[in-house]
């Protein structure tokens, strides 16, 4: 319904909350889901200043509406401290998914207003590095409690304690690990739990120690799988100020939830396939896609990207390029007078054979190459966009 309806219920939410809302929404979108990432905090300062000069404004309380599976776990820290100088008071409102480094900012939140079908999950990061046999194993996301479970795992359950054993088990580690990976997997281990902690003492009021301990324990390591959704009520068993949403915020909490699941288009997947297969064509490119929003009162912000996917091909390495070139002379040319006319028809027909040959050897190639299966996907384009003109 547009940027207008989606006012109204943010301002409905305000008058509810006693207090001030800012939207950020990470699309999930498949095949080009968004995260978490550094470049939103920028964003986020602006629509805090916006509403810091505005007269009729309190900003003793503010609510981060928040919608995200994740993203850089390096954000979440500076996200709360930089809400953190604007107000007493922070709350995340979460209608759904507030998975990963959404989580890690609920944890920094005096205050964590769930819905019915609200959901956090475990903290514990992923990597993406490449192998030790490179080139044979392809690069793959790498747990870091993964790595941390499968030491646990030799000695508690294989019962391998001794000093020797306990360093084979690390030279296999090695064997499928880089030891940079390896190192930036303890770094990111130590990391989370100290980031997890200084979000949990950050709050109004002091949480003692052993309750943050229990939380950072169970949000990185007991839940056991990362795709583990937490609901409400097992937040709130697991020691987080988790407050349940009373039935008029649920229904507007889910209904701006869905206002910007229609914006994003969260619910309608690209099929690049089945693209590429009605057209006809190799490629196709998908102009303007709103990816993800940051939005208040004030401001609007969304982020847009062009992809371009193109089918997957094995091309050979020695193609046989055959080409027919099919040329003729241009209508109305008279053979009698051709030696008179010869260098304006020369230069006609070498025009068409520039312009014939890309199409012929591009074909010519599809031909030669059996398609792999799947597609590939090229992002350019992308940035962020006030739309806040555009949408008033």
């Amino acid at each position: 319904m547009g940027r207008e309806h989606r006012i109204g219920l943010v301002r409905q939410i305000e008058e509810l909350r006693g207090s001030s809302v800012i939207a950020y929404v990470t699309g999930d979108r498949p095949p080009v889901p968004t995260n978490i990432a550094e470049d939103a905090v920028r964003l986020l300062y602006e629509h805090l200043l916006a509403m810091e000069v505005d007269p009729e404004r309190k900003t003793e309380k503010i609510d981060l509406f928040l919608y995200s599976r994740g993203g850089d776990v390096s954000v979440p820290w500076r996200i709360i401290s930089m809400f953190r100088e604007f107000c007493s008071h922070f709350s995340v409102l979460i209608p759904f998914r507030a998975h990963s480094a959404a989580t890690m900012i609920s944890l920094g939140a005096d205050e964590i207003v769930m819905g019915k079908k609200a959901e956090l999950s475990p903290i514990d990061p992923t990597l993406s590095r490449a192998t030790a046999q490179e080139g044979t194993v392809p690069p793959s996301q790498i747990s870091v409690e993964d790595v941390s479970s499968y030491v646990s795992f030799m000695r508690e359950r294989a019962n391998i304690n001794d000093q020797a054993s306990l360093a084979q088990v690390v030279s296999q580690l090695a064997d499928h690990l880089t030891p940079l990976a390896l190192g930036q997997v303890n770094r990111q281990y130590s990391h989370i739990r100290l980031v997890a902690r200084k979000l949990l003492m950050s709050h109004g009021e002091r949480t003692d120690e052993e309750r943050i301990d229990a939380v950072i324990d169970a949000l990185t390591e007991k839940l056991y799988s990362h795709g583990h959704a937490i609901g409400r009520t097992e937040a709130a068993e697991l020691g987080l100020q988790v407050h349940k949403a009373a039935p008029d915020l649920e229904r507007l909490i889910w209904n701006l939830y869905q206002e910007y699941e229609d914006v994003l288009q969260l619910t309608n997947p690209i099929d690049a396939e089945e693209l590429l297969i009605s057209q006809g064509a190799e490629e196709h490119t998908e102009m303007n896609l709103s990816l993800a929003a940051i939005e208040s009162t004030s401001k609007l912000d969304v982020y847009e990207v062009n992809a371009v996917f193109r089918r997957q091909r094995h091309t050979p390495p020695n193609p046989q390029i055959n080409l027919n070139v099919n040329l003729g002379l241009p209508p109305g040319t008279d053979l009698a007078q051709l030696p008179a006319n010869f260098q304006q028809v020369f230069q006609q027909l070498l025009q068409q054979v520039q312009q014939e040959l890309p199409r012929l050897i591009q074909q010519e190639l599809v031909r030669q190459s059996p398609i792999v299966g799947g597609f590939e996907i090229r992002i350019y384009g992308n940035r962020w966009k006030d739309k806040t003109e555009r949408a008033a």
